[in-house]
């Protein structure tokens, strides 16, 4: 039997870090090429994907996706990582929490909505000289991260409800968000409670999709089978690209690097596939000629035949 070859979705549990998932995954499928695309928090949940085998080169394109998360914001409080984890940086007074109407937290949302500038957790995994920032946190740094342009094209308000915390008045909101790759969402936590001059951080994180990878199709690691999980190349790719069909002749020299004439509209990136269904790369296709951008290897994917089991 080849090795594992395909993306593999994980309903990331909360308490393991990525690093602990691509681990379990690679003792689980018995091989050490596996990769993830797009850390999560110890404290998050949900969608984490991951390459194994070849598919690792699929990674690259799964990373700048967009990303929809399902969060509660706690409002009375800031903290130290902008979140339930770090250390309490005080409360609010209870009037503070009283001033926080509909009206006004619609307005500081609508301000934190659309092309914004933003300013990554200083406990975040960005690299500063050639150091994670929240390495650099735990070891008493000071870290100060530029802001940069994210995307949040979606943060509404599903529910929210007073809370007594440690004889504390907070508002709890609870909110989906839907960004792009590289937005913090306990950042706009953070953001939303500097507005609302009461402080803010986020107490519960669960990502429900990474592009075209929805949670209901992530597997938990309890029982996981990765086998019969693994979603393979050609399907993966087709989910993130248009499709290019080729023939059998046009998968051969396609595969070995040949520029291809293809009756195909232009395109930056496609999913170019062999008669047979699997991936031979992918592919930009130009005044009808393709050429390829990511060779794959010439195997069908492992567990390829129990493509319909995992539809």
């Amino acid at each position: 039997m080849s090795a594992p070859n395909g993306i593999l979705v994980v309903d990331k549990p909360a308490g393991w870090t990525s690093h602990d998932v691509v681990a379990r995954t690679r003792r689980l499928a018995n091989t050490r090429k596996v990769g993830h695309a797009g850390t999560l928090d110890p404290m998050a949940t949900g969608v984490l994907v991951l390459g194994l085998g070849p598919s690792t080169r699929l990674l690259t394109y799964v990373v700048g996706s967009d990303k929809e998360y399902l969060a509660t914001i706690r409002l009375g409080a800031s903290t130290t990582t902008d979140d339930a984890e770090g250390e309490n940086l005080g409360w609010a007074p209870a009037d503070r929490i009283g001033a926080v109407t509909p009206e006004r937290l619609a307005a500081a949302i609508e301000h934190l909505t659309g092309d914004i500038e933003q300013v990554p957790s200083s406990v975040s995994a960005i690299k500063v000289d050639g150091e994670r920032a929240y390495a650099k946190v735990r070891a008493g740094e000071q870290v100060e991260l530029k802001s940069r342009p994210v995307t949040v094209s979606v943060f509404e308000v599903l529910d929210s409800r007073e809370a007594a915390v440690d004889g504390n008045t907070a508002l709890d909101v609870d909110v989906r968000v839907v960004c792009s790759s590289g937005t913090y969402v306990r950042a706009l936590a953070r953001d939303l409670g500097v507005a609302l001059l009461c402080g803010g951080h986020l107490t519960a994180l669960r990502r429900t999709r990474v592009g075209p990878f929805p949670v209901r199709d992530a597997r938990a690691l309890d029982d996981l089978d990765v086998a019969a999980a693994l979603v393979p190349p050609a399907r993966a790719a087709a989910s993130l690209f248009p499709v290019l069909e080729l023939s059998a002749v046009q998968a051969v020299d396609l595969g070995h690097g040949k520029k291809v004439p293809v009756q195909s509209d232009d395109a930056e990136t496609t999913a170019a596939v062999a008669p047979d269904g699997r991936l031979v790369g992918l592919a930009t296709v130009r005044k009808g000629v393709a050429r390829t951008i990511v060779n794959f290897p010439d195997e069908p994917s492992t567990f390829a035949d129990r493509d319909e089991e995992t539809r």
